[in-house]
């Protein structure tokens, strides 16, 4: 009884003595890709939380203004800009689109990023479950009306960040919006294998064109994320010390993003900057294809 009392009193301190090296164990992804980017453009969303032109596509301008600012000043780079793009409203992410294809000639890095997490039940202004709709309906036309330029573009690529929550995840074709049954929790790992399944269907697609496709597990990340949910906002305190910076969350979705000859492991899942397992139903391409065709009809894009 005094040895197990003993050990929780010490546990608190020996948990701050090895967090440095189990943070270390838990985020030793690193990007080493040395490539340069210099006339390449890049698009990455729900950045408001090299030299290429950046567009940060994210909803809120006024903290994507602040950010593009920041990446500025400390990179040097003044190619950084900001566009709105609310990836819960199709209007949105139409305008958008048009903008940028009228303002560029080439498209060389599609970065989905953003993301929403454990939010109380709500709908996009078209009508869909939040989670289904942001996370990958959004970003599902976001990447069907920028394609063209993707492939115009080749080599290029498109990188799609996931989660390891995938593995929770199903896709319930007949409760895709949440309407028969919700789970704030479950909602957002259906998307996160919903991310996963887009991009090995994708991936089977745009094979020979030149656009690689990949998804990512950045990590548990300190970020914003978490903010609809009181007890996992907590979580991330208790345990902030083996939580990923920002920076280092970034490192997987850079890899994929730059590193040289990954172009064979297209529609590839990568955790810490190399190929990662996935779960029996992110492997299955006959339902990749149903939520293909589903999401197209949803979102009204012609079916191939």
């Amino acid at each position: 009884m005094i040895g197990v009392l003993l050990l929780l009193l010490l546990l608190p301190l020996l948990l701050f003595i090895a967090a440095p090296q189990i943070r270390k164990m838990l985020s030793n992804g690193v990007c080493t890709s040395t490539a340069q980017l210099p006339g390449k453009v890049a698009v990455v969303t729900g950045a408001n939380t090299g030299r290429a032109r950046v567009y940060i596509a994210c909803r809120d301008v006024q903290k994507g203004e602040l950010v593009a600012k920041e990446i500025q000043t400390v990179t040097g780079n003044q190619q950084v800009f900001v566009r709105k793009l609310d990836l819960a409203d199709t209007k949105s992410i139409r305008a958008f689109a048009e903008g940028f294809l009228a303002d560029e000639k080439h498209l060389h890095i599609l970065i989905n990023n953003a993301g929403v997490m454990m939010c109380p039940y709500s709908k996009t202004a078209d009508g869909f479950e939040m989670h289904i709709g942001v996370n990958h309906l959004g970003h599902f036309l976001l990447t069907h009306l920028l394609l063209e330029k993707l492939k115009e573009s080749a080599p290029s690529r498109v990188v799609n960040v996931s989660s390891l929550a995938h593995a929770l995840g199903r896709i319930h074709f007949h409760n895709l919006q949440g309407e028969k049954f919700y789970s704030s929790g479950l909602a957002y790992c259906h998307s996160k294998l919903a991310n996963i399944l887009f991009t090995k269907e994708l991936a089977r697609r745009l094979e020979g064109s030149g656009v690689s496709v990949y998804s990512v597990h950045p990590g548990t990340v300190h970020s914003e994320l978490v903010r609809h949910s009181f007890f996992m906002r907590c979580m991330w305190r208790l345990f902030s010390c083996f939580i990923k910076t920002p920076q280092q969350g970034a490192q997987t979705s850079l890899h994929c993003a730059l590193a040289e000859g990954l172009e064979i492991l297209s529609g590839s899942h990568f955790s810490d900057c190399r190929v990662t397992w996935v779960s029996a139903q992110a492997r299955n391409m006959t339902i990749a294809r149903r939520l293909w065709d589903v999401s197209c009809d949803l979102l009204g894009i012609p079916l191939d």
